[in-house]
């Protein structure tokens, strides 16, 4: 696979290769963009099924990331780390340790936070070996570190927006049927906030103790192979990516698309697709940037409570973005990715800095 030429490259600032023959580590490490500040990504654990796999999901993830940090207002640049094996079976304290040494050589033009197949505690671990690195124990006003529980709130908080966006301003989500596919981390807490708000949801996963834990906190279970056919009013992905493929998207039965898995369309065509069916989508990299919003104000020494402050601005941006796709009779992702491309070419500034806090500042290295 010739990585220039692939379709995800994009122009990326640089893509790292490491390997150590010591811990079985294979970790790819894509920095999209710079030009707002450090690039800042999670890393994650997974078991690819090629190399080829490995190098596209780690430069649409980072790509993804530079147009979150952008679109939420912060002055961070995109990045992403993937590590390639099986969480459960292949993670040693070794191996982190040794990703932590490719973190450190590239000497903090990327910085490195938990992922799926990756925790706060493994980020402890990788900080023995970089500076470079986010998502530590914080205290218990912030999770312990964890940033799941802020990607949720952001998601959550998006749902209510897209819906009234959908339906008018003073529809509430009570009574309405939610499918979230995807009970881990993140998943749980969006189902815990939906079930409070009296949304009646419906959980799918692959893993069975997740799908357990769902219904013990009140959500019905269903079948992974039912997603794409079961009537919901909102469909809430919240596990891996290329969700919607243009094989599947028309068989959705949704109004709205709107939950916190990265990169869920499998290319720009479905997102063309979802406008003309009338469902309403939420790009998941305009719904889903809580998490990154903790990263950023953990290294800069901020408090819970400008998390969740910075996260409710993040919801006005949403909500531009669903109602000029609705002026312009355009779909959602393009106009997104336009928004987000616009703040990046005036260098954090223009139309955009009135959804965050001018006062932000750049993140300590």
């Amino acid at each position: 696979m010739g990585v220039f030429s692939t379709d995800s490259f994009d122009n990326h600032e640089s893509v790292s290769f490491f390997s150590d023959a010591d811990t079985g580590l294979r970790a790819i490490i894509a920095v999209h963009s710079s030009r707002l500040g450090a690039a800042v990504g999670g890393c994650r654990m997974y078991p690819y099924s090629s190399e080829g796999a490995a190098i596209d999901d780690a430069l649409r993830l980072s790509r993804g990331m530079t147009y979150k940090s952008a679109l939420a207002g912060l002055p961070m640049g995109g990045g992403k780390a993937v590590i390639i094996g099986d969480p459960s079976a292949d993670k040693t304290p070794a191996l982190l340790r040794a990703f932590g040494d490719c973190v450190e050589r590239l000497g903090g033009r990327y910085v490195t936070a938990e992922d799926s197949g990756t925790t706060v505690a493994d980020m402890a671990c990788i900080a023995e070996r970089t500076r470079f690195v986010s998502g530590l124990n914080a205290g218990p006003s912030r999770h312990g570190g964890d940033p799941s529980p802020y990607t949720a709130y952001g998601v959550f908080r998006g749902i209510q927006q897209a819906w009234r966006v959908k339906k008018g301003e003073t529809a509430t989500l009570a009574g309405c049927r939610v499918l979230v596919q995807g009970a881990g981390a993140v998943g749980r807490h969006l189902i815990a906030l939906l079930i409070a708000e009296g949304a009646q949801v419906m959980a799918a996963d692959i893993n069975a103790d997740n799908l357990q834990k769902s219904v013990a906190m009140g959500a019905s279970a269903i079948a992974q192979d039912e997603v794409f056919s079961v009537a919901t009013d909102i469909f809430a992905p919240c596990a891996m990516g290329s969700v919607f493929t243009t094989a599947n998207v028309m068989s959705i039965q949704a109004e709205v698309i709107a939950g916190a898995a990265n990169n869920q369309l499998e290319g720009p065509e479905v997102a063309k697709i979802l406008a003309r069916r009338g469902i309403l989508y939420a790009p998941d990299f305009a719904i889903n940037a809580g998490g990154i919003i903790d990263v950023y104000y953990q290294r800069s020494g901020g408090e819970h409570r400008q998390v969740i402050s910075h996260i409710e601005r993040t919801v006005s941006v949403l909500e531009q973005i669903l109602r000029r796709a609705q002026c312009e009779q355009r779909d959602t992702h393009s106009v997104a990715e336009e928004m987000a491309e616009q703040r990046l070419l005036q260098g954090g500034e223009g139309p955009l800095k009135t959804a965050a806090s001018g006062s932000l500042h750049q993140v300590g290295m």
